[in-house]
């Protein structure tokens, strides 16, 4: 057996942290990113947020519409593409010297000296953007977000008309208690009986005492505004907003007619629902003891009631969407033209404690304190990445959807009718990106357009064929659907099977099945749930 000394040259995958990041970032939302912000604010003494108003940067915004040279390409792919840059070629040696703890080749070490010296890209990141005030600037312009905080909700409602009750004090903390057991939509999904045995357990007395309360607090409950609240199913939330009806009519005692139509919708109510929901006029005449006229009335009715009386009171914050990317128009109106900005609201402006760093810089740990030092310098590291990689975030969206706008311009000059298909490929290949990364860019970052606030997920779409040998989008078949829909008569409403042939007359190829689940996307109910009574 011969020993000897022999380099070898090998290719095997790797993953560094600051890529794994890179990843992390970038497949975040906006509440999501000003989330991961904040922990790191909190964990990184290094990383600070920038309150002043720096000079603009020689990075970011300012380059994001230059050229990309082949070079630079190839770099930023290389972050963005996990599909890109796992593989990673390192020549390894059999007479590799003793790895530091900072060395590249430590699965947790962040790369550099960890000097303080600061690059343009070090200091700051995001100068253009303000700081997370929620624009509450002492003006009489508040923020829809602060605004939505001051919402009352369900619960809230409900125990401020508790208190003009005068109740004992154990109904009092019965009907408390059945006010907090409400879910968003007003109703009380648990039993009378499963909310008791949760405060009495097996002792029979008390637990039959607790339901006599909560008893006397239901029917307490349910009188109380908005009509329907406390209701166990969809049945009893209806007919106790058709019981406060018939009280009011009964009160002014001037439209007999209006009582008895109310009476038959209550007696509508009693039966399986699934009779209201099929509009089975048929079925509900016999059991209601009706007219076919009033029964045909009394479910118009009973469509104008509210099957979700909560519904108003839910904290509107959570469908608030802010947009990462904005797109105004500009130029004439003759000829127009888009330009795409991100959003500076959404964007966080953080940079490298200065003091910190120098101080990390002046101060050569030896002996005891080298680990310590180490530490520190792979903390400083942390700190240059993470302001490097949410810069490169928001230097794809922007690439991103600045590629999305010039390809879907006419939905932009025409709207939804307009917009043509696109593939995640053609902005990858575009780009020079992989697929993988245009997907986490586009999903959950949202794109306000004159037209709305989109997804940017919404600009992409399969093709349908056509006559003429092309394609259209799905989303504007879909569109072209809902137009039929709006304008076809509420007596004879159009079927799946009129529509697939109405498309094919405008020379999309369309199966009535597509046609189908094209409709139950855009939620609207069949012919014969569409057709008036």
């Amino acid at each position: 057996m011969r020993q000897g000394l022999s380099l070898r040259v090998s290719q095997h995958l790797a993953l560094t942290p600051q890529l794994q990041q890179s990843i992390r970032l970038l497949q975040l939302s906006t509440l999501e990113l000003s989330q991961e912000v904040g922990q790191m604010l909190d964990d990184n003494p290094f990383l600070e947020q920038n309150t002043d108003e720096p000079p603009r940067e020689e990075f970011g915004l300012a380059q994001a519409d230059t050229p990309i040279r082949s070079d630079d390409l190839h770099a930023e792919a290389a972050t963005n593409s996990i599909a890109e840059y796992t593989s990673e070629i390192r020549v390894s040696n059999d007479n590799d010297a003793e790895v530091t703890p900072l060395s590249a080749d430590d699965g947790q070490s962040w790369e550099g000296d960890g000097s303080a010296s600061l690059a343009p890209d070090d200091s700051e990141w995001g100068g253009d953007a303000k700081a997370h005030n929620n624009n509450l600037n002492g003006n009489e312009d508040a923020d829809i977000t602060e605004m939505a905080r001051t919402q009352e909700s369900l619960q809230s409602h409900l125990h401020r008309q508790a208190l003009a009750l005068r109740l004992s004090p154990e109904d009092s903390a019965a009907l408390r208690f059945l006010i907090e057991s409400l879910n968003d939509d007003g109703y009380l999904e648990d039993s009378l009986t499963s909310l008791a045995e949760g405060l009495t357990g097996e002792d029979s007395t008390q637990l039959e005492q607790m339901v006599h309360h909560f008893t006397v607090a239901l029917s307490l409950l349910q009188s109380l505004e908005p009509a329907g609240v406390g209701a166990r199913n969809l049945a009893e939330c209806l007919s106790l907003q058709l019981k406060a009806l018939l009280g009011m009519l009964v009160l002014e005692g001037s439209n007999p007619a209006a009582e008895t139509l109310v009476q038959v919708a209550l007696k509508i109510c009693a039966q399986p629902m699934d009779f209201l929901a099929r509009r089975d006029v048929k079925r509900l005449i016999p059991l209601c003891g009706a007219t076919d006229a009033q029964v045909r009335e009394a479910i118009a009715l009973i469509g104008r009631l509210e099957p979700k009386p909560g519904r108003r009171f839910v904290d509107v914050e959570r469908n608030i969407v802010i947009p990462d990317v904005l797109v105004l128009k500009v130029g004439p109106a003759a000829n127009p033209k888009f330009q795409v900005r991100l959003n500076s609201e959404v964007m966080p402006r953080l940079r490298v404690h200065d003091i910190y760093a120098n101080a990390l810089k002046q101060h050569k740990g030896g002996g005891t304190d080298a680990a310590n030092h180490a530490a520190l310098q792979q903390r400083l590291q942390e700190a240059r990445w993470f302001i490097k990689n949410i810069q490169q975030r928001f230097d794809t969206i922007l690439r991103v959807s600045t590629a999305i706008v010039e390809r879907q311009k006419n939905f932009f000059l025409h709207g939804e009718l307009a917009m043509r298909p696109l593939v995640l490929r053609e902005i990858a290949d575009e780009l020079g990106l992989h697929e993988s990364t245009i997907s986490r860019v586009t999903t959950a970052k949202y794109m306000a357009t004159p037209y709305g606030t989109f997804e940017l997920k919404y600009f992409f779409g399969s093709g349908l064929g056509t006559d003429s040998g092309g394609s259209a989008s799905s989303t504007a078949v879909r569109a072209i659907i809902k137009q039929f829909i709006s304008a076809e008569s509420p007596k004879k409403p159009l079927s799946d099977n009129q529509l697939s042939e109405m498309l094919k007359e405008q020379g999309i190829d369309c199966a009535r099945r597509t046609v189908a689940k094209y409709r139950e996307g855009l939620r609207i109910a069949s012919a014969s749930l569409r057709k008036a009574l």
